[in-house]
Order: C-alpha cells, then structure tokens, then sequence
C-alpha cells in the first residue's frame, strides 16, 4: 500500500508540473502582450481603450512568432543544452577506467534495478554537490563534482546517485531543463522590453505624439505604460515561483525515491549532512543549481528558494522511511599520502650487477665464490 501511496504521488506531481510548465509557457505570451502595450504606448497618446485595442492587434499579429521563437528556443535547448552547461561547470564524460569507483557504483545501482545507465560526468570542483541533465533516455547524464566523491564514503555516494536516478524515473529532469529554459526566455523579453522602455523614455525624446493629445489621452498613456511594467514584473516574479514550486516538491520525492532503491535512509540522511552549506558553484549560474542536489543560494529570505531546506528534508526522511540523523557533520580534508621513498639502486654507479656479501674482490672486481666441487678435505684449495 505504501508502494502504491508513493505511485500514486508521482504521478500527482507529475500532472501538477505539467499544467506548472504549461502556465510558464503562458507567461511568454502575458510578456509580449505587455511588450505590445508598451510599444503603442510609446508611439501614440490616446485612451486607454483605444491603446488596449491597438496592443491586442499587435499581439495577435505577433503570436505565432512568439510561440516559434519559443519552441525555437526549447529545440536549441534539446541539443545543445548538455555541452552548454558543461562549459558552465567545467564538466566532461569519464569512463571506467579513469573514474573506477564511482563508475562502479552507479553500474551496480542501475543494473540491481534495472535502469539504463546514463552517462557518466565529473566537475573538477570542490564543491559538494552533483546533477542530472538529458531531455530524452539517450540524453540523461549524471554529473557528481570532484569535491562530493572526496567528501562521501561509498554508501552515501550511491545515495546521492539513487537520487539523482530517481530524477529521471520520475520525469523531473526533463521539467526542470524546459522550466529554465521558458524562464529564461521571459527573463530575456523583459529584460530587452526594460531596456527598449528606457531607451525610448531617455534618449528618444519622450513620447511621439499622434492625433492632437489633450490631457486625457496623454494620462491613458501613462496608465498603459505602469499596467505594462507590472504585467512584466508580475511574470518574471510568477516564473521564480514556479521554478520554485516544481523544484521543492521534486527534491522530496527523489530524497524518498533513493531510500528505495538503495534501501539505506541513513547513507541519504549523512550525505545530505556533508552536503548542507557546501553545494556552491562558484562559476554556475542560478538555472544551473536549481538542478543540483542542494542549492544553497538563498533569494529573499528563502521564500523563493528552489530546493527544501536540509532539516525539512531530513525530517520527512526520518517520517517516512527512519534512519538516524547525526546533525550537522564536519568533513575531514582528504589526506595526503607521504610519498614512497625509492629503493636504493642495484648494482654499482654504472649499472653493473651489485657484487654479493661473501664475494671477494680482487684486482679486477668481485671473484666467483667457490664451488663445491673446488672443496678439499680440509677446506677450499688455494687458486
């Protein structure tokens, strides 16, 4: 029953996230309708039903425009968004060879389970911190930074990777790669609609006035412009919290879905511990750690944070699947092995073979050691 309880929540996300991401997709057009309310009223001073009218003709002209430049802007993200966020973090793919430990880990997880194994990548990072990427199966990538793997024993490694498994199962990497990319092409209209804004007010002389423009017309445009900026400000405000609320919820049910597969709620629980407070890329951007396993960049008093706070999610651990939670931990640096010491050379300074201890020298170097066969009754002969 429990089993079926856990389905069955999936699956409830799921349907939540996708009417989330379909209201982010919305969003893109509330942009350009205000960025059509904006461009009038900047051109023309007239009421504001006439302004509203005349948006509206812009923005069904501008729709289908709108949405191929958004679904543009997701192909783009289909293929290139791996090799985008490698350059972020400084991520490459590592084979058994190179990375044996951590490949092994992961093997052995997929195949107990039964899930094709993704590929496999490594930040030469300190931070603690890893993250799934991929839109398809082919795609899906893990990649764990060099600081995790230093910090974390095996089992807590695998952990990490059960939930970075649990990700792609439950369909959320492929949300959140969408969800950054629709945020960030309203980040990017409003930003050139701010910017178009204050050019025009500063630099282009005011309004270019049309048809007389008495006081009330001059008023209506004023009035179009403030709806327009905060139609702007209210959709980049609603894309940060629904990038919010499909993170939070996701990061609970991948914590849940690595206990079961790894059967080991303690290893989730200290690793979460080592993590907490240690998760920062420096050179990542803000759409990059909201896929990490922790995102430790606070936004305006943690109301618009992406991720759970460590103690929330080490809580429902202890709820819903036990284990012992051993506060905040310490990581110990990793030690530094005292180089070998090299073995003396054999043989002389020239190379030649090392005379032995009961050899004796003569003029030309060591003589052979007597034979058996050279012994007489009462001691070796003389030469």
């Amino acid at each position: 029953m429990a089993a079926y309880g856990l389905y069955s929540y999936i699956q409830s996300n799921k349907r939540r996230s996708i009417a989330l991401l379909f209201g982010l997709f919305v969003l893109v057009y509330v942009m350009v309708f205000a960025g059509a309310l904006l461009a009038e009223a900047l051109t023309v001073n007239a009421p504001v039903d006439y302004l509203l009218r005349a948006a509206e003709f812009d923005f069904i002209k501008a729709l289908p425009f709108a949405t191929v430049g958004a679904l543009v802007w997701i192909v783009i993200a289909y293929f290139f968004h791996q090799s985008m966020i490698d350059a972020v973090t400084g991520a490459a793919p590592v084979t058994r060879a190179q990375e044996p430990r951590l490949w092994n880990i992961l093997e052995n997880l997929c195949i107990s389970r039964g899930i094709a194994m993704p590929t496999l990548r490594v930040a030469e990072d300190d931070a603690l911190n890893a993250y799934s990427t991929g839109l398809s199966e082919k795609q899906y990538s893990i990649t764990v930074l060099r600081g995790l793997m230093n910090a974390l024993d095996d089992a807590e490694l695998e952990a990490v990777l059960g939930h970075e498994l649990t990700h792609m199962r439950n369909g959320d990497v492929q949300m959140m790669v969408v969800a950054v990319v629709i945020a960030g092409v309203i980040s990017f209209f409003g930003e050139l609609i701010f910017r178009l804004f204050f050019q025009a007010s500063f630099y282009g002389g005011g309004f270019r006035r049309r048809g007389g423009g008495d006081g009330d017309r001059k008023g209506g445009a004023g009035l179009v412009i403030i709806i327009a900026l905060v139609l702007i400000a209210v959709a980049w405000i609603l894309s940060i919290v629904i990038q919010m609320a499909l993170s939070r919820q996701r990061e609970y049910l991948a914590d849940a879905g690595s206990v079961e597969l790894t059967k080991n709620p303690d290893a989730m629980i200290s690793a979460l511990r080592k993590i907490e407070g240690r998760g920062e890329i420096t050179r990542a951007t803000s759409a990059v750690m909201e896929m990490c396993i922790d995102n430790p960049r606070e936004e305006f008093a943690n109301v618009f944070d992406t991720h759970p706070s460590v103690d929330d999610r080490i809580a429902a651990l202890i709820k819903f699947a036990g284990g012992y939670d051993p506060g905040p931990l310490a990581i110990e640096p990793p030690r530094e092995e005292a180089p070998a010491e090299a073995a003396p050379p054999e043989g002389g300074p020239w190379g030649e073979p090392a005379a032995q201890p009961d050899a004796q020298q003569g003029p030309w170097g060591p003589e052979p050691a007597p034979s058996p066969k050279d012994e007489g009754p009462w001691g070796p002969k003389p030469r």
